[in-house]
């Protein structure tokens, strides 16, 4: 593994900030009225755009008024007006982020696979015209594993079939088949143009990242944010990867609130501006939102902002200008550092890898009960996701409602109340996640790390007995560890313990200094630790607070 890079502190970091284009508000501007001939949503129906359409000029007028550094745009398949487009947002001087969820929805797509890829005919054309910021691919976790989401004429995983393969053969694998798709598209554009897996669930994000992507997790969405930052995180850190943040407005509530479909937005005014805030203060390059329809209202050829229009604005115009960062999220650094290989299971344990018909062992479920433990309780000791039993979305209570009614200013009819599914709090301790190839360097700074999953090579084995020694506190698993009975033992200045149970009294005891305070999320930066603290009770809403280390 190379060596993690000394990092000089940062003195005033800015995220770049962008929009992702529209899926259902209005047509997209270059695309014109083949936008309501293909499907632009994974809701499985055409959609009729419901505000009519913007001219090209006035849609990137309105991007620049919004404040945005950089526009996410879907490419269509075929689309004759790329080159259109790639004139358009060079006159902007918007930089440019080509994503490929529309060919994933509709086809045509790579044989074998349920992908489409952005031409390289494109990539190269973009890269020599505009400033592309990079190559996004859109839940390839999720069409990996949940392969038959949109293709339905078979069961054909976004990086190709894994079936028979056990879980090393089939992460080197997809990293493999990754690496190819990441070279391409370096061939075509730059060496350095980052390779996104902007993900939902929070799998594959170790084994995409060491094919050469760059994390991208979807915050608010239905995720345990903790979690899902952690480990994207992690991710980045030790394959030395680029690190962006997408805030997802799709998700599980409804209120009222200005409300485009069903769970869109899935998320409150008010809990937007709070994981805006999250999403900066993990200090990635890029910061996006996926949700311009919900953010804009476009009426008599001008675009309105709505009230979650009104939380961007602010988060750009003041809350960016007044809260310069002084570190990035390469200056990231564990308190807690949980390693465990990749199983691909986030609670539905089905289809691991993409492999048909097969599912997780029963011991990939350790990794949830760690995470349990982690938070205090209060993540899920079955999932790592909101996708899993237990969870009933109350935006299914607006399926029956008929698409030409919406969109609704203050909420579909009968809403009167914001429903509260989804938080953004969880209580951890600056933990970062890391596989089980992990080296040395991205372990120096825990004071506790936990090892769970099924697999745990020996020459990994040996380099915790050797951060044992120096003083930290090493939970495994009994499994993955048979030189060692069950039990507390001193190592060095440090210790050893062996478990068969991650949520038993004794090791319950053995962390309990580690876990940090029941009401707070701290992650650590540097010299710097933000505090994140709940400001309701189902932690909807967050306050942040910046200490020395």
């Amino acid at each position: 593994m190379t060596p993690r890079p000394t990092i000089q502190p940062a003195t005033a970091h800015r995220p770049q900030l962008g929009l992702q284009g529209p899926v259902m508000a209005w047509q997209d501007p270059w695309a014109g009225q083949s936008s309501d001939a293909i499907k632009r949503t994974g809701t499985g129906v055409l959609l009729a755009s419901q505000d009519g359409r913007s001219t090209a000029e006035g849609f990137t007028t309105a991007l620049r008024r919004f404040g945005a550094d950089f526009y996410v745009h879907h490419a269509f398949p075929g689309d004759p007006n790329d080159h259109v487009l790639l004139s358009d947002i060079a006159r902007a001087g918007l930089g440019l982020v080509l994503g490929n969820e529309y060919g994933n929805i509709n086809g045509p797509h790579r044989p074998g696979t349920n992908r489409w890829d952005v031409p390289a005919s494109l990539v190269a054309e973009a890269a020599a015209r505009v400033d592309l910021r990079g190559v996004l691919y859109d839940e390839p976790e999720h069409l990996q594993i949940n392969a038959d989401q949109y293709r339905k004429d078979g069961f054909h995983p976004h990086f190709g079939s894994v079936d028979g393969m056990p879980p090393d053969a089939a992460v080197e694998t997809i990293a493999s088949r990754v690496g190819a798709i990441v070279g391409g598209i370096r061939e075509a554009s730059d060496a350095s143009t980052p390779v996104l897996s902007e993900q939902v669930f929070p799998v594959l994000f170790h084994t995409l990242a060491r094919g050469g992507m760059s994390p991208c997790p979807k915050v608010m969405k239905e995720s345990f944010q903790p979690l899902q930052l952690g480990t994207a995180l992690g991710a980045a850190l030790q394959y030395r990867r680029d690190f962006w943040i997408c805030v997802d407005l799709w998700g599980p509530d409804i209120g009222p609130w200005f409300t485009r479909a069903p769970g869109y937005p899935g998320h409150s005014p008010e809990e937007y501006a709070s994981a805006l805030r999250l999403a900066y203060f993990f200090g990635p390059s890029h910061l996006f939102t996926e949700g311009i329809d919900v953010l804009m209202q476009l009426t008599d050829s001008q675009f309105r902002a709505t009230a979650f229009g009104e939380v961007w604005l602010e988060f750009v115009s003041s809350f960016v200008p007044s809260h310069p960062l002084p570190w990035t999220f390469r200056e990231a650094r564990p308190h807690i550092a949980f390693i465990h290989a990749e199983d691909s299971d986030y609670g539905q344990s089905e289809r691991p890898f993409g492999k048909r018909g097969d599912r997780a062992p029963e011991r990939s479920a350790s990794v949830f009960e760690v995470w349990h433990l982690l938070s205090h309780g209060t993540i899920p000791r079955h999932g790592s996701c909101m996708h899993i039993p237990g969870y009933d979305f109350p935006r299914h209570r607006l399926n029956p409602l008929d698409r030409s009614a919406y969109p609704f200013p203050d909420g579909a009819p009968g809403v009167d109340a914001p429903t509260r599914t989804h938080g953004l709090f969880h209580p951890m301790n600056s933990v970062l996640v890391f596989d089980e190839t992990v080296g040395g360097d991205d372990l120096a700074d825990a004071s506790l790390i936990v090892v769970a999953g099924t697999r745990l090579p020996a020459p990994t084995r040996d380099l915790l007995r050797v951060r044992a020694a120096a003083g930290a506190t090493v939970v495994l698993a009994a499994w993955l560890d048979p030189d060692h009975p069950a039990g507390v033992h001193r190592v060095g200045e440090g210790a050893w313990a062996v478990t068969e149970d991650f949520l038993s009294d004794e090791v319950a005891e053995v962390v309990a200094p580690h876990l940090g305070a029941t009401d707070r999320w701290t992650q650590r930066f540097g010299d710097h630790e933000l505090r994140i603290t709940p400001r309701d009770a189902d932690g909807v809403e967050l306050e942040f607070e910046v200490v020395p280390a």
